[in-house]
């Protein structure tokens, strides 16, 4: 599932939209009922509004109603370079580390950094953020939408 996850994360990269930095970032979010969420990055000319592929793909997935989460594979790089040649993997930034935080088990969910389907490398969120607040870890999850 991991390699599928990240080619299809990989494919993500043809719809960030990157006129500012020019690095692509695709990602593809799997949650527990077998449903992938897909994201890229969005930028804007001013910073703070750009919205990175991993939140892309989460706030895709919230809005569906989806809230139960297994893993996310993320890639990422240089737009005209291969992800392939990418020196390391791209991970997420701590702003979505903290969103999958309010939503995700941290013991239980994984963050890939993908090259390649064959070249990855897995973390638990806790390991991402091991000094992090979890509001999902309180197994209540978070407050769900009242219906």
């Amino acid at each position: 599932m991991i390699n599928q996850l990240i080619d299809t994360a990989i494919h993500q990269l043809k719809y960030s939209y990157t006129p500012y930095s020019n690095f692509k970032v695709g990602a593809a979010l799997l949650a527990k009922n077998g449903q992938v969420y897909t994201g890229c990055n969005i930028e804007n000319a001013s910073f703070s509004a750009t919205n990175c592929a991993e939140r892309t793909a989460f706030f895709k997935a919230v809005y569906d109603g989806c809230y139960d989460f297994a893993a996310i594979a993320v890639v990422g790089g240089p737009a005209g370079k291969p992800v392939q040649a990418q020196d390391e993997p791209s991970g997420p930034c701590g702003v979505c580390r903290q969103v999958m935080a309010e939503f995700c088990d941290p013991d239980e969910f994984l963050v890939i950094h993908g090259k390649t389907p064959e070249d990855y490398k897995q973390f638990t969120l806790r390991e991402m953020l091991p000094e992090g607040g979890f509001p999902a870890a309180n197994k209540g999850f978070f407050a769900k939408p009242q219906a």
